[in-house]
């Protein structure tokens, strides 16, 4: 039949990750991406600043140094051994996309260009513990240059050029496909199940092995840097059929966000010589980083924004403050990169998109005026639980899901702990979805189609049908605006337990309501409010997570600060949290133990990356 369809390797999603995991698997085997969007409209186009790599074209720099701060940056939950493997493979990947034609920047000399990001340091060679504190000689480490970039369209190359590279090898793309279901058949994967949006119709697609790769979820809240289509429809799903949910407490707030409207505004701002004020004129994160300043990582930065504006020093009183990129700041605080005075020609190249949203969407003009600011709903840290070649756990034991993968947002490798460092989710794309796709086709090539479940689309056809048919009772749109509010105001920067109940009861009452909702278009062609329902439906499930997983871990770490428990207690949750959906509106929570390498120093086995108090 013309809904039938047969590949080696099924890809969902069209971002960095699924598109380069469709270039590894299809060299090997037959390969389908099946995307909701078209390839070129999926966030990964969206990150502006860079992707980091060790690749020391400015100053010395080493992949070790990429792998200490990755796990430093994500408050020790960071799996040391995939962090290894993402620094290591970080050099390679960045010049197999040059080879492949991406535009980076140039220095002078030719080579790939580097910026400064928050959290990427190295050894400060003049460091002197004696030195008196906040002088230059007193920083045992200092911000370096890894960010490799075009201009402030980095993920917009880099989706380019994947999809030109996979156009040109031949890989078949189904676009506009929403997803709505998973195939499986005695714990192994064998499947997906497909809305085509055009004409209403479901699809199957058959397959040995099929890659998660639907990106992040972070439209659950109501300020978010991501697009409406970021509803989390993979982790959704994968969490319905009784997989966990790893790390979903850890959810990144990026501090420099357009005020109200929550569209991004790069670290590559600060990396570049921008500092973040407030009303009384100050740089205020000398107050508290006064190591790396704005150039901490993005959970300091963005509790420290929050802290501002309680304090009063909000601009004009206000819950915001200024991101100034002006020339003549970045040239009276000296935070140019280049050490040396910069006009505002030299920022408006360097940041031309940045510039443009501002004026564009807030009618402000960055090179002239400072740009109002506030933390956003960004990054999820957590996701579907995977191993370092991507294949899905089943369980907090480490057992697999035979022929089920993700990748990038959609996946906890766990590569980013508790807070992920800006500039190496580009990074987690190319490195973990290169690996995902090179497994997914060996298990492939050594497996036979697995035969169907008889009418595997029936239950999205019931799910769908249900939609259809009942009355339009209620706008769904307000009960997203519910959930958003909520999850912004009790799962957001800060949390109390008092708080994190409030969210609780609010999800579980909009599941409830969920179950009743009929949509007014009953129509199959193009039904857009469909589709929105159901990404409602995923939201929803991934909130419930979420707030229970929040809600059991009693301490604060990386971007999880619990105002009622500030301290981290390594003694009690140094592990990975694992949700799983027990009933329809209660979650059973398990944990499994951070990998940590040890090493033999002094006759003694200890750990590479020692736990430390993080001090900037």
């Amino acid at each position: 039949m013309n809904n039938y369809h047969r590949f080696d390797c099924v890809i969902v999603g069209a971002g960095g990750a699924g598109m380069m995991a469709a270039l590894e698997a299809s060299q090997r085997v037959g390969t389908a991406v099946v995307s909701k969007l078209y390839p070129t409209r999926s966030h990964t186009g969206a990150a502006q600043g860079g992707i980091a790599a060790a690749l020391a074209n400015l100053e010395d720099d080493s992949w070790e140094n990429h792998a200490y701060d990755t796990i430093k940056g994500g408050d020790f939950l960071v799996d040391q051994t995939a962090a290894e493997i993402l620094a290591r493979d970080a050099v390679e990947c960045i010049y197999q996309l040059e080879h492949w034609g991406l535009p980076f920047d140039r220095t002078p000399a030719g080579k790939i260009s580097q910026r400064r990001f928050g959290g990427h340091t190295k050894p400060n060679p003049d460091y002197d513990p004696s030195a008196p504190p906040g002088s230059p000689n007193a920083r045992p480490r200092v911000p370096v240059m890894r960010s490799c970039h075009s201009a402030d369209r980095t993920g917009h190359m880099i989706l380019q050029t994947l999809y030109q590279q996979c156009i040109k090898q031949g890989v078949t793309f189904f676009d506009e496909f929403h997803m709505t279901d998973l195939i499986l058949v005695d714990g192994e994967c064998r499947g997906i199940v497909a809305l085509e949006i055009a004409t209403g119709q479901l699809h199957v697609f058959h397959a040995k092995s099929v890659l998660l790769a639907t990106g992040g979820f972070g439209r659950m809240f109501k300020v978010s840097s991501n697009a409406y289509a970021l509803t989390g429809d993979g982790p959704a799903i994968a969490y319905q059929h009784g997989l966990p949910l790893e790390d979903m407490e850890f959810f990144q707030f990026h501090p420099t966000g357009i005020y109200r409207l929550g569209i991004l505004l790069s670290e590559a701002c600060r990396g570049d010589g921008g500092v973040m004020i407030n009303d009384q004129g100050e740089r205020f994160m000398e107050r508290y980083a006064p190591n790396l300043k704005d150039l901490a990582s993005r959970d300091v930065c963005s509790r420290s924004i929050y802290q501002e504006v309680r304090a009063g020093r909000g601009i004009g009183g206000k819950d915001y403050v200024y991101l100034d990129i002006r020339a003549e700041t970045i040239n009276r605080f000296g935070t140019s990169p280049t050490g040396k005075p910069v006009d505002h020609r030299w920022v408006e190249s360097r940041l031309p998109d940045i510039i443009d949203f501002s004026r564009t969407y807030l009618g402000v003009d960055p090179i002239r005026e400072p740009v109002p600011i506030q933390p956003t709903a960004h990054y999820a840290m957590g996701g579907l639980p995977t191993d370092i070649d991507g294949r899905v756990l089943r369980d907090e034991t480490g057992a697999i899901v035979p022929g089920l993968y993700a990748a990038g947002e959609s996946a906890c490798v766990s590569v980013h702990g508790a807070n992920r460092l800006g500039t190496n989710s580009l990074v987690d794309l190319v490195v973990f979805g290169r690996r995902s796709g090179r497994d997914m086709a060996r298990y492939a090539r050594d497996h036979d189609f697995k035969p169907l479940p008889p009418k595997p689309e029936a239950a999205s056809h019931a799910k769908i049908r249900g939609f259809l048919e009942r009355p339009r009772n209620y706008p769904w749109v307000k009960l997203r605006d519910r959930l958003q509010h909520v999850m912004m105001d009790d799962c957001g920067v800060y949390r109390t337990g008092e708080g994190l109940e409030r969210a609780r009861r609010e999800v579980a009452s909009l599941k409830e309501q969920y179950a009743t909702l009929g949509v007014q278009d009953k129509g199959s062609v193009f039904n857009t409010g469909l589709l929105e329902v159901l990404e409602f439906g995923n939201l929803l499930d991934l909130a419930e997570a979420t707030v229970a997983s929040a809600l059991a871990r009693t301490e604060s770490r990386g971007a999880h600060s619990r105002e009622d428990f500030p301290d981290r207690d390594d003694s009690r949750f140094f592990a990975h949290s694992f949700a799983f959906r027990d009933g329809p509106d209660s979650v059973r929570l398990a944990y499994r133990d951070v990998d940590v390498i040890y090493i033999e120093k002094d006759g003694q086995r200890q750990p590479k990356y020692p736990l430390e108090i993080r001090k900037y």
